[in-house]
Formats: structure tokens, C-alpha cells, sequence
């Protein structure tokens, strides 16, 4: 194998940097479950959360013009994508205030310190984890974006 043939044999992977969506009435539809198909859309999450890591944690795919089910969450260590992620527990509510990165200012808005939320990943195997504190409340943001309720 010669050099040139060596470098076109490599794949290169180049990020997909989507655009914020601030259209409130697009933010405001529900979102449809994902299928296999749309795993280059957690892919595209990834790489957009990536590029506004400095304000923002997470990211739900209508905020980059995918009206699909599928959220990523910064849980510390990483960042965690959920295809069709339902909630399934949630306890201790409390009063905090959010921001979002397609609208302006914060709101006031109930979150919950502990959940638990069933989900698929990127080999669309069957998950179930319990969150609490801050990477709840960043979970439960990214679930109502797919419900079309604006915080």
C-alpha cells in the first residue's frame, strides 16, 4: 500500500457542528421516538455540545433541528446520549431557575432531586439509571425540550 493509498483508506470523522434553533414555535412541537437511523443525530449532538461546552451541559436533538427523542447529558465524567429516554421516577421536588441556550434570560421553573429514566444508547441496548442533584435537573430539562415545553 503506497502512502496516498494508506490516507484515503482512513475514514476521517468530521464533526457536525449544527446551528442553535431559537424558533419557539418549532422548540414548542413534540418530539417523535428515534429509530436506528437516527443515531448520527447523537453523533451531531455530541459534536455541537462539544462546541459550546463553555455555556451549556446539555442538549436535546430539536435544538439542532432534529424533532427526534434523543438527549445528551454532561453526567461529569461524560457525556451521555439517550435515544427515547422516558422518565420513570421522580422525587423531592424544588424551585430552581434555568437557562437554555435557544432562548434568552432564565426562567423559574419545579425539578426534582432524584429520578430514574429508561433508555436506549448508541447499540440501542435497553438502559435504566437513577440520577439526582444537578445531572437530574440537566436530564429533566433535556426531557421536557422533547415534550415541546420551553423552559
Amino acid at each position: 500500500m503506497t502512502k496516498n493509498e494508506a490516507e484515503y483508506s482512513v475514514e476521517k470523522v468530521i464533526p457536525m457542528i449544527r446551528p442553535i434553533v431559537k424558533d419557539v414555535f418549532f422548540l414548542g412541537q413534540k418530539s417523535d421516538p428515534a429509530v436506528k437511523q437516527d443515531l448520527s443525530a447523537g453523533q451531531d449532538l455530541q459534536d455541537t455540545l462539544s462546541a459550546n461546552r463553555d455555556r451549556c451541559v446539555g442538549m436535546a436533538a430539536n435544538m439542532i433541528g432534529i424533532r427526534k427523542r434523543i438527549i445528551i447529558v454532561n453526567i461529569g465524567f461524560m457525556d451521555l446520549v439517550m435515544y427515547n429516554p422516558v422518565l420513570l421516577k421522580k422525587d423531592t421536588p424544588y424551585e430552581t431557575e434555568e437557562g437554555c441556550l435557544s432562548l434568552e434570560g432564565v426562567r423559574k421553573t419545579t425539578r426534582y432531586q432524584n429520578i430514574e429514566v429508561e433508555y436506549l444508547d448508541g447499540s440501542w441496548k435497553k438502559h435504566r439509571q437513577k440520577f439526582s442533584g444537578w445531572t437530574a435537573q440537566i436530564v429533566l430539562h433535556e426531557l421536557d425540550h422533547l415534550e415541546g415545553v420551553i423552559i
